[in-house]
């Protein structure tokens, strides 16, 4: 396929993107090495964000390429409800020896969103589990990211991500973002914002439950 004139764009919704007008005038993605993607034309493009933080290694890397075909030939799918696979135990030992002591417990899923909602989760089953199951308040940040799946949305400070589906962890105060325009170009610690960096410690005191009496 050497353009997308033969493509039908009308079945493929996009995700964050106004898909009529990505149907009028569509950008579409051939393929790729290297750093670059390329156009149906064979024109390069800088891919300067490594897919989406994916391909920090780089698109069309040869070893990398043997070792998927290789893992498909010899075992490309197992469950990992009451089983178990080699490579996904080697993987979290990895992990395990890469993260910051006592972190060393791995928990393998498919996307950032995946690993959010499973954060959540959890967070909240853990304060349950200790007794404390009305701990269940988020904090998060202006402007923050935290995917796609209703528990990240939940947390999102974005507005448009927040705004049909916020409701799904309700009351999640945000912290203010540490963005300032006037700290543009500073060097070294800014001369503006310090007080941001006490905005945690003022959300817990406007939260904090009054003491009982007595």
């Amino acid at each position: 396929m050497n353009d997308h004139t033969d493509l039908d764009l009308s079945f493929n919704w996009l995700p964050f993107t106004p898909n009529r007008d990505f149907r009028r005038e569509p950008k579409i993605l051939a393929r790729a090495k290297g750093m670059y993607y390329y156009d149906p034309a064979g024109r390069p493009i800088i891919d300067g964000s490594s897919g989406l933080f994916a391909v920090a290694a780089g698109h069309g890397r040869e070893e990398i390429t043997r070792a998927v075909g290789n893992q498909l030939d010899e075992l490309d799918f197992a469950p990992s409800f009451y089983r178990g696979n080699p490579p996904a135990f080697r993987a979290a030992r990895k992990l395990a020896g890469i993260l910051p002591d006592g972190l060393d417990r791995v928990f393998l899923v498919n996307s950032g969103s995946e690993a959010v909602d499973t954060a959540i989760k959890i967070a909240l089953l853990y304060h349950r589990i200790r007794g404390e199951a009305q701990r269940t308040l988020f904090v998060s940040r202006e402007r923050a990211y935290h995917g796609v799946n209703l528990g990240g949305l939940g947390l999102s400070g974005i507005l448009n991500n927040r705004r049909h589906f916020a409701s799904q962890l309700p009351n999640v105060p945000l912290l203010r973002h540490t963005w300032l325009a006037e700290n543009r170009f500073s060097r070294g610690l800014p001369k503006h914002g310090a007080e941001l960096a006490d905005d945690l410690l003022r959300i817990i005191i406007l939260r904090k439950p009054p003491a009982l009496p007595g």
